[in-house]
């Protein structure tokens, strides 16, 4: 393309042209383990431990890598630099890492929205651009619209902990328009305290959602 050629892709890791993200440099990124989603200890497949369940609690977590090196890089990127390719090229990375990753049966996958002033701003939201590859790849039913940002908040990582879950009240609603679905598979692309994630589970577990497991790109 005549754009490769003015703007070379330069890979975000080790510099050379050609990706983004460079097949090397992502094999040498750092795979999460699974651990629960509430105490952060080593959990068997990222599922909630017993003692840390709640009533409208996330049942688990699925994070692929560590938010460090050529995978913050590129997650910054794509969400503050507009740039669309890269998330282009970490959608392929995401579905062919999950391949071998043990999942509980789910039916749809719907991913966190961002207010529509900031959709607006960036031209897209980046975890309904890649949450549709990815539903695709697990043959789940997409639900881009399930979930409604309502309002403007505060961005969550310059928060403390507490701070960021009053940052969240009533930020999120539910579109009428759709049927709550029995399971679901949360997708964001980075889990830190997990603040969004577990407000977000607590709104559709109250609505009649059975299941909810969490999947991020890093933690």
């Amino acid at each position: 393309m005549i754009l490769d050629l003015v703007f070379p892709k330069v890979c975000l890791g080790c510099g050379n042209e050609g990706r983004y993200l460079c097949p090397f440099c992502m094999e040498k990124s750092e795979r999460t383990q699974p651990v629960c989603p509430y105490c952060k200890h080593p959990s068997i497949g990222g599922a909630t431990h017993f003692n840390c369940r709640e009533q409208f609690g996330l049942d688990g977590l699925t994070s692929i890598w560590k938010y460090k090196g050529i995978i913050r890089k590129a997650v910054t990127s794509f969400k503050y630099k507009y740039a669309t390719e890269v998330g282009k090229e970490i959608s392929g990375y995401i579905t062919s890492s999950l391949d071998g990753v043990v999942l509980p049966s789910l039916h749809s996958l719907v991913p966190i929205p961002i207010y529509w002033y900031k959709e607006n701003v960036r031209g897209f939201n980046q975890s309904i651009e890649l949450g549709g590859n990815i539903a695709e790849k697990l043959r789940l039913k997409f639900m881009p619209n399930l979930l409604i940002k309502q309002l403007a908040t505060t961005p969550q990582a310059v928060l403390s902990y507490e701070a960021r879950r009053k940052n969240l009240k009533g930020a999120f609603i539910l579109n009428s328009d759709y049927q709550i679905p029995e399971s679901v598979l949360l997708f964001d692309d980075v889990f830190t305290t997990g603040s969004t994630m577990f407000e977000i589970t607590k709104m559709l577990k109250k609505a009649g959602t059975k299941m909810i497991w969490g999947l991020t790109v890093a933690r």
